[in-house]
């Protein structure tokens, strides 16, 4: 992989002590290929808020940069600016900035924030430059959004509001990522756009999380992938295969870097890295 593109992970914060430790020897394994940063996710409604600062921190001890994800769904400006203090005061730079999920039996306009793009310029007000802010982009537009160009017009809006760069949603057409940067550079919008990329371990699990999050998986992966059935093992080969040319080809011809939803396993982003040139 060229020395010029960077690599960023996201983890999710343990729910128990063995978790914790399968989270600890898969961050050991990753962090051997330097990333820029790890994030640290962040639950509907700040259900894993402590679980967040917690993971950060052992980020932070395991000798890497990390970014709390910080949603503003459910949370009063007074929560927000405490948990903003506390990670500056942990000396925390970067931020990856989210409007969030609503928790079951919560309203959907919980909290005095209701976009990211709210969020991005608290926290700008409060902070000032102090927080790298990262906020999402969806090249295959937002679920909720009605059409594209109000999905980019929203996205202008967080990079306006004073967003650094931006992470994608995960995609498995490459194409779909460049038309986005496309027509955002045509709007004048020039911070990194770095693309999400969600490795392929599990069928039943990668189409749960596809229809959450209004990911396209093609026809072609779809079908390949109900050949394997339960042969755990073939689909995790073919899907480092598949993601491999995917980060292969979204380099070659620009993209910014790559940034891997690890889901707290080593195993596939160290084999995808390991087939880069």
């Amino acid at each position: 992989m060229s020395s010029a593109s960077s690599i960023s992970l996201e983890f999710f914060p343990p729910r128990d002590i063995a978790a914790q430790e399968k989270l600890v020897r898969s961050a050991k394994q990753l962090l051997a290929l330097h990333p820029s940063y790890v994030s640290v996710t962040f639950g509907a409604g700040g259900s894993t808020r402590s679980g967040t600062a917690a993971t950060v921190s052992l980020m932070q001890n395991l000798g890497c940069e990390a970014a709390p994800h910080l949603s503003c769904i459910g949370s009063s400006r007074a929560v927000l600016t405490e948990i903003l203090d506390a990670y500056h005061a942990a000396g925390i730079r970067r931020i990856v900035a989210l409007r969030g999920d609503t928790p079951s039996g919560m309203g959907a306009d919980a909290g005095e924030l209701r976009y990211a793009s709210e969020l991005v310029r608290f926290i700008r007000e409060h902070s000032g430059d102090w927080f790298h802010i990262e906020v999402a982009a969806y090249p295959e537009m937002h679920p909720q959004a009605l059409t594209a160009p109000e999905d980019l017009d929203h996205f202008a809006t967080k990079v306006k509001a004073g967003a650094n760069s931006a992470i994608t949603q995960y995609f498995f057409n490459a194409d779909a990522y460049f038309d986005f940067v496309n027509r955002a550079q045509a709007k004048g919008i020039s911070i990194p756009i770095v693309p999400g990329i969600m490795p392929i371990t599990n069928h039943s699990q990668l189409v749960r999380f596809s229809t959450m999050c209004g990911a396209e998986i093609p026809r072609w992966i779809r079908l390949r992938l109900a050949e394997f059935g339960d042969d755990r093992a073939s689909i995790r080969a073919f899907g480092v295969d598949v993601i491999t040319h995917l980060c292969q080809r979204l380099l070659d011809q620009g993209a910014p870097g790559l940034h891997f939803y690890t889901l707290n396993n080593a195993d596939s982003v160290l084999a995808i890295h390991r087939g880069l040139s």
